[in-house]
């Protein structure tokens, strides 16, 4: 009796470590990347009922692209390239090389594309969010050294009642409400912060009323890249960090996770984040590869820790042309 006793206990511990084992995440197998080879930087939108990312062309170093690329889907899981939408040497006449880091915003029923031009933040124009795009004004719109840091990865939020800003910078996060044309604003009414571990890479999006501001910790080639954020009652703050809420960050095999965009999907309270990490494998911060995962949020309006190693189920847009 004590014997079959024993089988049966040391049957239900194997079991139970086993089901236990399976239970278990991943850390060595990440999903693969939503987009070929070697892209960073991703910002991701909805227009219609596709979505689309904007990164910067990675793998030289020294990240010396001259052109940037879109991309385009029907379900955030399957990827077309839109080809370049707007190449430096072609199509900008005050830089011609270090292509980086990308943003699109839609107003006055046109799309206005802000990158990064050789340590310049440029804006472009077109009917389509496809390009091709045309420089809007010949001339950066934020110049090199007019601030501390770096005129890089600019991002434009759009509020509810049609307002626009600007946010860029590497160093300091540097805000400012542009004009009704989209491609102006007041220098003078300009605010720069730093808020606890700000690098770069700064994202704003609104939920139930709140203004999440969102960025980059530590360096991109840094495997502890990672991605924090504060939260205010205006676009423009003061914002408040939310401590110990690291949203995104290495885990496994999965490296340098940071510069991300935030993407809604139309009609849902349902959002994914795009962001690069290290190429998987063998990659480093001039080979970076895109992804796409969940995010979610509790109750309080938190953003939870989001699961690098959670695959995207397809997504459809309803109800849009």
């Amino acid at each position: 009796m004590k014997n079959e006793m024993k089988k049966t206990l040391l049957l239900l511990i194997t079991v139970l470590l086993s089901a236990n084992s399976y239970s278990q995440k991943d850390t060595l197998n990440a999903p693969k990347a939503v987009l070929p080879d070697v892209y960073a930087d991703p910002h991701i939108a909805v227009f219609g009922k596709k979505f689309y990312i904007y990164p910067t062309t990675d793998g030289t170093d020294g990240w010396n692209a001259t052109s940037f690329t879109c991309w385009s889907s029907n379900d955030l899981v399957k990827w077309e390239s839109e080809k370049v939408i707007l190449d430096l040497p072609k199509d900008i006449s005050w830089a011609k090389e270090r292509a980086w880091a990308p943003a699109i915003a839609y107003k006055n029923g046109k799309y206005y594309y802000y990158f990064s031009a050789n340590v310049n933040i440029g804006v472009a124009v077109s009917d389509k969010p496809t390009g091709p795009f045309k420089d809007a004004l010949g001339k950066p719109l934020a110049p090199k050294g007019m601030l501390k840091g770096q005129m890089i990865d600019p991002m434009v939020f759009v509020d509810d009642d049609g307002s626009a800003y600007l946010y860029f910078g590497q160093g300091n996060c540097n805000m400012v409400k542009l004009n009704d044309d989209m491609i102006s604003y007041d220098a003078s009414k300009i605010i720069s912060i730093k808020p606890k571990g700000y690098n770069e890479g700064s994202f704003v999006f609104k939920r139930n009323g709140k203004y999440y501001l969102m960025w980059s910790e530590f360096d991109t080639r840094d495997p502890r890249y990672s991605i924090a954020y504060a939260t205010s009652d205006s676009p423009l703050g003061p914002f408040t960090k939310a401590d110990g809420r690291t949203v995104l960050k290495r885990e496994g095999v999965v490296k340098g996770a940071g510069h991300h965009s935030v993407v809604k999907v139309p009609g849902k309270d349902e959002w994914y984040i795009a962001y690069h990490r290290f190429r998987i494998p063998d990659g480093n911060g001039y080979n970076r590869e895109t992804c796409i995962s969940p995010m979610r949020f509790d109750k309080d309006g938190n953003i939870l820790p989001v699961d690098v190693f959670e695959i995207v189920k397809p997504v459809k847009v309803k109800g849009k042309k």
